[in-house]
């Protein structure tokens, strides 16, 4: 089952990011067979981050959870997110 997790951040995450920024990439790493995608998000090219976006591969929603939950990114005071589930349309591999 694929799933998406949307964040959003507060101002206050930015200097979080900062200072957690090379955790959560290794993080990222170690669990990129089930975080298949993930990026920061920005309303800009040229603006700060402002939240991200993953596509997740999980048997059930409480293991998106504990991903998001055990992120050194997460932060509930600074970031909040919304987990769905997603079916991609077209059944291709996708490069990005």
């Amino acid at each position: 089952m694929r799933w998406i997790v949307l964040f959003e951040d507060t101002k206050e995450m930015l200097a979080h990011r900062k200072r957690h920024g090379a955790a959560h990439l290794a993080y990222l790493d170690l669990y990129s067979d089930r975080i298949l995608v993930g990026g920061g998000l920005r309303t800009d090219p040229d603006a700060p981050f402002c939240g991200g976006l993953w596509v997740v591969e999980a048997a059930e929603r409480g293991d998106v959870e504990d991903l998001v939950r055990h992120d050194p990114y997460f932060h509930p005071d600074h970031r909040s997110y919304r987990i769905m589930a997603w079916g991609k349309a077209i059944d291709r591999p996708v490069t990005l």
